[in-house]
């Protein structure tokens, strides 16, 4: 007969944290929330480790280039969706690795000969400003001089006008000489009041450029998350059926990590699709899986090879997986025993799999619960999709702003490769709804507030880490009376303005 668990399947908000010592040192200004992104051999450190404990979900309605290149900046990380032409997905990599580089390849660049209609043209097809005039008109072409929005004037210059009439030369520019430093580059920008500088070889081939606007940046987001050459560090989703194709063209656009989108990873597709990495790319190549919800499911995954694994069936605010399939697990107790199983795995091979929980948070302290339940790292999908940098419609609706919010299980997003079933007949029925969340403005803005409230709780939970937290949080069980109890009862409210 089947296989029946009759332990009770529970949600984070069913639980409660207990409050510790509050110690002196307990303070939010003290506390750290990094985490490791990819697995890391004991004794080691991980090459990918998170300054945030958040990354964006695998959806069309949450996580493409602009949103990647914010959370980042945030100390987070973006899985781009991958429910989009190859081409399409790459470029949205390249565009986040290229927004914040430090040393920046450039991508913009003409002759002497050229005229204003090609610098026009090309900041119109690249965004970019400032162009780099070549010899040959390359990016590592002799560097004769530069061109920014400052020398000329589109609406009264001609269009045929030569770049060499109106371009800044090569003698009145400062530059850098290749091999310097970061901070000696940007010493040279305060120095010279510069916006640019461009850094050469002894042969005068332009290199890199230097952007003042990069280091504005980092001032205004220390806790960037950058990767060894100072770009922002993004990830993006593939599916089981075109990997073979898709891995290798967002590896070759500058991916840092992969994450399989799947409603069920508990699969032998799965295995596959790590295993064409491991044989392709050695370890080089991150890639997370998922998604499980019990020791069978994370152990088949961690020992397939996978770098995390990503926790929860039908806990999403637009999963109707459940309804529809009668698959999933409570959110909370999927996370309490894959990562009772995390711990147990490494204790036994010196190998330490972080695990995502992916799913089911509705209230900002769910996300510090997740935490002490054993989670390293938490996705989600509706708390980023409020923001001004998902890539959905601002609407009203009623009176009320709201953003366009939809499930990668909808017919909408038609995201059929996410379904681990073999064959090549579509699904006939939805797992996600097309729906609407609240407009909450900027990210940043929200995101604060959010990371106070968990390093507030963390203080009170006697706590100053993510590991510290999973070790010595004290975690109860609530009946549905003491939810009701938690919040404002037995008054009347004043309407607010």
């Amino acid at each position: 007969m089947a296989h029946i668990i009759n332990d009770i399947s529970r949600t984070f908000n069913e639980y409660l944290l207990i409050p510790g010592l509050t110690k002196k040192t307990c303070n939010p200004d003290q506390v750290s929330l990094k985490t490791p992104l990819v697995k890391f051999n004991k004794g080691q450190s991980p090459d990918i480790e998170l300054n945030i404990p958040f990354v964006s979900a695998i959806m069309q309605s949450v996580s493409d280039s602009k949103m990647a290149i914010a959370l980042a900046q945030n100390g987070g990380l973006s899985f781009i969706f991958g429910s989009q032409s190859i081409e399409d997905q790459s470029e949205m990599v390249r565009k986040v690795k290229k927004f914040k580089a430090g040393f920046v390849v450039s991508d913009a660049n003409l002759t002497p000969e050229h005229t204003l209609r090609d610098v026009i043209e090309l900041k119109g097809k690249t965004g970019f400003s400032t162009v780099g005039i070549t010899n040959d008109g390359t990016s590592n072409g002799v560097l004769l001089g530069l061109v920014t929005s400052r020398d000329y004037r589109p609406n009264k210059d001609p269009m045929d006008k030569k770049i060499k009439e109106f371009m800044t030369p090569f003698s009145k520019l400062v530059t850098g000489k290749l091999g310097v430093s970061l901070n000696e580059a940007n010493d040279i920008i305060w120095d010279h009041k510069l916006n640019t500088l461009p850094i050469i070889d002894e042969n005068q081939k332009l290199r890199f450029f230097v952007f003042r606007k990069d280091y504005d940046n980092h001032n205004e987001n220390p806790n960037e998350l950058l990767d060894s050459h100072k770009r922002l560090i993004v990830g993006a989703g593939i599916n089981t059926r075109d990997y073979k194709e898709r891995i290798p063209a967002l590896v070759e656009a500058g991916v840092d990590v992969l994450c399989i989108d799947s409603s069920d990873g508990f699969s032998e597709w799965q295995k596959e699709t790590i295993k064409f990495v491991r044989e392709k790319y050695g370890e080089k190549v991150k890639i997370g899986a998922g998604n499980v919800v019990d020791k069978d499911g994370f152990l088949y995954l961690a020992e397939a090879g996978a770098d995390f694994v990503k926790i929860g069936i039908g806990g999403g605010s637009i999963c109707i997986t459940r309804e529809q399939k009668g698959i999933g697990r409570g959110q909370a107790t999927a996370v309490i025993e894959v990562a009772e199983a995390r711990d147990e795995y490494f204790k036994k091979t010196g190998v330490y799999v972080p695990i995502c929980s992916d799913g089911g948070i509705v209230q900002d302290y769910h996300m510090v619960l997740a935490l002490a339940m054993g989670a390293d790292f938490i996705m989600m999908g509706r708390y980023f999709a409020r923001f001004d940098e998902s890539p959905t419609k601002k609407i009203i609706i009623n009176g009320n702003y709201v953003k366009e919010y939809w499930g990668e299980g909808s017919n909408r997003a038609r995201n059929w490769q996410r379904y681990d079933m073999g064959g090549s007949s579509l699904l006939k029925f939805e797992e996600g709804v097309d729906s609407y969340v609240p407009y909450a403005g900027k990210l940043k803005d929200n995101l604060d507030i959010t990371l106070g409230k968990i390093k507030s709780t963390m203080c009170s939970c006697g706590t100053t880490t993510i590991p510290d937290l999973k070790e010595n949080a004290k975690i109860t069980l609530v009946s549905s009376t003491s939810i009701i109890e938690g919040g404002a009862h037995d008054v009347i409210l004043k309407e607010t303005k």
